[in-house]
C-alpha cells in the first residue's frame, strides 16, 4: 500500500490509523442510523447514502498511501465492508486542453481541474441511484486515459483523495457548490514545507531510477539525468510549481479539515488535531 518513498510502520498503523478508523466507524454508524430514522419519518424506502471522506494535502506528503491504508482498515469493520477510493487526478483536464489554455505547467492548480465534472460526480455518488463513473488518470502517461473509467457502485464509504478536495473554487472565483460540501468527514495530511520538498526530491530521484526509465513515460527524458542534475531539476519543479501551489491553494484549506495529521521529518505522524466544532 505504501507509495514510493513513503515510510509507514505497523506500529504507526496501530497507534494512529486504526484508532482513526474506529472514530470514522462510529461516525459512519451514527450517520447510517440517522439516515434510516429520516427515511422512516418521511415514509420513504430505505436508501443508504455513501459516507464520503475527503483526504487533502500536498504532493509527496503521503496522502495516497494514507488513503489506501484507511480504505483497507475501514473495509474490515462489519458495518461498512464496501469502501471505494477515488482520486481527483481523474478530473484533471486532458493535456491537450491544458496545453491549449497555456496551463500545462500549472497542472494541479485549481484551474487545471474540470471542477464541474467533479461536482457532478459527487452529486451522483451522494444520490446513490446507481453506478457512477469516474475518469482514470495515468501517472505514467501524465494524462487522462481515454475511454477508461472507475466504476463506483453504491459503496458504504467513498474516500476522495486529492490536492483540491477542500478548495472553494477554480482559482478565478468562488464556486457556489464546493467538492467538500459533499463530505461527511475530511482529513488533511500536513508537514513542514522543507520536509515535503525533501520528500518530493527523494521521490523524483526514485522515479528517475524506475518509472521514468519506461520509454512510454511522459517524463522519460529525466531518466538520463545525473544525480546533481536530477536534484536541481526536482528542486526547480518544486519551487516553481508544487511549492507555489501548496502555499497558495492547498495549505490555506488545512483548517477546513475535521482532522489534521501532522507528520515529522521521518514521515511518521507526530500529532493528530481533531476539530470539535
Amino acid at each position: 500500500m505504501r507509495g514510493i518513498n513513503d515510510r509507514v510502520s505497523l506500529a504507526e498503523v496501530e497507534a494512529i490509523y486504526l484508532p482513526l478508523s474506529r472514530l470514522l466507524n462510529l461516525h459512519v454508524g451514527a450517520t447510517q442510523t440517522l439516515t434510516r430514522a429520516s427515511d422512516t419519518f418521511l415514509g420513504k424506502r430505505p436508501s443508504p447514502t455513501p459516507y464520503v471522506i475527503g483526504v487533502a494535502g500536498s504532493v509527496a506528503v503521503g496522502k495516497s498511501t494514507f488513503a489506501r491504508i484507511l480504505q483497507a482498515l475501514l473495509s474490515r469493520w462489519p458495518a461498512h465492508p464496501r469502501v471505494d477510493l477515488v482520486t481527483t487526478d481523474g478530473f484533471l483536464l486532458p493535456n491537450t486542453v491544458l496545453d491549449t489554455r497555456g496551463l500545462l505547467g500549472r497542472k494541479g492548480f485549481p484551474e487545471s481541474y474540470d471542477l464541474r465534472a467533479l461536482v457532478q460526480f459527487m452529486t451522483d455518488v451522494k444520490s446513490a441511484d446507481g453506478p457512477v463513473r469516474a475518469p482514470v488518470y495515468s501517472h505514467l502517461a501524465y494524462d487522462i486515459v481515454p475511454g477508461e473509467h472507475q466504476i463506483v457502485d453504491r459503496p458504504d464509504i467513498v474516500i476522495v483523495e486529492g490536492l483540491n478536495v477542500l478548495q472553494t473554487g477554480d482559482g478565478t472565483k468562488p464556486a457556489r457548490v464546493f467538492v467538500s460540501d459533499f463530505f461527511d468527514f475530511s482529513i488533511y495530511i500536513d508537514a513542514d514545507v522543507a520536509d515535503i520538498e525533501r520528500w518530493y526530491i527523494d521521490r523524483f530521484l526514485k522515479l528517475r531510477e524506475t518509472v521514468f526509465r519506461n520509454p512510454k513515460a511522459y517524463f522519460h527524458r529525466y531518466a538520463a539525468l545525473g544525480d546533481d542534475e536530477a536534484v536541481m531539476t526536482a528542486r526547480e519543479i518544486w519551487r516553481s510549481i508544487n511549492g507555489v501551489n501548496l502555499a497558495e491553494n492547498i495549505q490555506p484549506t488545512r483548517e477546513r479539515a475535521r482532522v489534521v495529521l501532522e507528520k515529522g521529518a521521518d514521515h511518521e505522524v507526530t500529532r493528530v488535531r481533531l476539530r470539535r466544532i
